[in-house]
């Protein structure tokens, strides 16, 4: 059997270029006592990815050269040498890499059933995204009733996510995006009371007419600018969230910071980091809670699904080029 697999070759400055990855096709070795072999459906993408590619300290140790690019990933178990934990046709999910099959022990790895969700649904809204949005604006936003909570990047896997356990929560939610689709899709689709286009407005100008109370919690994806303007509109004690800075991630030069952070001393208030995986002895709480609200039609999953593992930077530089409309997802199994 023949392996497709995406292997990380070049640590990119700036957008990754052509040079970064390669696509090659390896024999698949033979399993080791207590292995198993998964074929993958589906592979996550992320815009971690782009963080982990950096040589550089973080949280998790970053791709290594000549390595399979890493990603989330769903799929099943085709074979099985002695593996106790898993049978064969199990649908599961881990950290299997952008390739069409991986090999494993099993640790790290989790058991989902099909008959509750789709596979694109365990990558996405109950997966790490999900995951990412649950813990961060419950345990790091502690959001309350009545609450107005701001969301940048939000029709995306996380923010999008966020922005309904908030309203789910009894806040008034306030959703950052970019063009008019993805605006009316947050308010029209997803609840939201206002949205701000920040390919069209003027983002300080737009806060001021939106939230004119100022804000309680702010969830940042995203960074920069829209960070600094966030930040000048705290209310007293409010939590600003920092789940990512999407778009200082392919800076060339130093990454822009927030010059407002003094509202931080002036409103008491906190700005926390988070990292999904310190919430991972809890994940099956928040799937739990998460799958009700879906069955209830309080909470909805969109998934942008791409074929073909060929396509892959093609289908990564969407997380950047915001030609998207939720959880990007590409598909591998032919």
């Amino acid at each position: 059997m023949k392996n497709k697999q995406i292997i990380f070759k070049k640590r990119p400055i700036g957008v990754p270029d052509t040079d970064t990855w390669n696509l090659e096709i390896n024999n698949i070795p033979e399993l080791k006592e207590g292995e198993i072999l998964v074929e993958h459906h589906y592979i996550s993408l992320d815009p971690a990815m782009r963080g982990w590619m950096n040589d550089s300290k973080s949280y998790i140790p970053p791709v290594a050269i000549d390595d399979v690019m890493r990603a989330g990933s769903i799929g099943k178990v085709i074979q099985n040498y002695g593996n106790k934990k898993f049978a064969i046709g199990d649908c599961i999910t881990g950290w299997g890499g952008v390739q069409q099959f991986a090999i494993t022990n099993g640790e790290g790895w989790y058991k989902v059933d099909e008959k509750l969700a789709t596979m694109p649904m365990y990558i996405g809204t109950l997966g790490m995204p999900g995951m990412t949005a649950y813990f961060g604006i419950t345990e790091v936003g502690k959001i309350k009733e009545g609450d107005i909570v701001l969301v940048s990047g939000a029709a995306g896997a996380v923010g999008s996510v966020v922005g309904q356990i908030a309203k789910i929560k009894g806040c008034t939610v306030i959703g950052i995006a970019g063009g008019k689709d993805k605006c009316e899709y947050l308010k029209n689709e997803l609840g939201f009371d206002e949205t701000i286009d920040y390919k069209t407005e003027n983002i300080y100008t737009a806060l001021k007419e939106k939230c004119p109370k100022g804000i309680d919690v702010y969830f940042d994806n995203v960074g920069g600018a829209i960070l600094d303007a966030a930040l000048s509109k705290l209310r007293m004690h409010a939590r600003v969230v920092i789940c990512g800075a999407i778009s200082q991630y392919n800076n060339k030069s130093k990454i822009q910071g927030p010059s407002n952070y003094l509202s931080l001393l002036v409103t008491r208030s906190t700005m926390q980091g988070m990292v999904v995986m310190d919430y991972a002895k809890n994940y099956g709480e928040a799937a739990k809670q998460m799958g009700l609200w879906m069955q209830q039609g309080k909470l909805k999953s969109k998934e942008a699904i791409y074929d073909g593992i060929e396509n892959f930077q093609e289908t990564y530089n969407r997380l950047f080029s915001g030609d998207k409309l939720g959880k990007l997802i590409l598909k591998v199994k032919e």
